[in-house]
């Protein structure tokens, strides 16, 4: 199951329905295309100011490498940590940028995948959820048997007699 936070405006309250077309759900946990694209992946979703940190990072770790002449395979090395963790992270700045623009999160949901999501939130949203089904048949618990005390092994006291 992924987790994904809903994202409405400011001013939107529950059960609008108008709301919901600005509605913009960002599923939590690593991005691979914000590890493959980096800053692109930023400007492809219009998260300008996010991009332009990342982009200003990815040239200052570029230009750090250079000046302490560092080889080809750790400098590699360094790209490949720093594009993790732009992955890492690149939801939660996105996140970030939503609640900067006025759409803070109002609700989070497990499900499968983004349409489950969608369906599940939006319901919720709008106080449409689906009625749980029948509570299942509960089993009889048998009562407890009686147990007989047993005689304590250890440097334990004695345990109390039963009369």
């Amino acid at each position: 199951m992924k987790t994904y936070t809903l994202h409405l405006p400011a001013h939107a309250a529950a059960g609008d329905a108008e709301a919901i077309e600005r509605a913009v759900l960002v599923r939590d946990g690593f991005s691979w295309g914000a590890f493959f694209f980096s800053f692109l992946w930023f400007f492809v979703r219009r998260l300008w100011l996010a991009g332009l940190i990342v982009l200003a990072a990815m040239a200052a770790l570029v230009v750090l490498l250079q000046v302490l002449r560092v080889g080809a395979a750790p400098a590699f090395a360094a790209w490949l940590l720093s594009a993790f963790l732009i992955g890492l992270e690149a939801n939660s700045l996105r996140r970030w940028t939503l609640s900067r623009r006025g759409q803070p999160p109002v609700d989070v949901v497990s499900a499968a995948d983004l349409e489950e999501a969608e369906t599940k939130s939006f319901a919720r949203w709008l106080g449409t959820a689906p009625a749980a089904g029948p509570a299942p048949a509960r089993l009889p618990v048998p009562a407890p048997a009686r147990l007989r005390p047993e005689p304590v092994i250890g440097l334990f006291p004695e345990a109390e007699r039963v009369r």
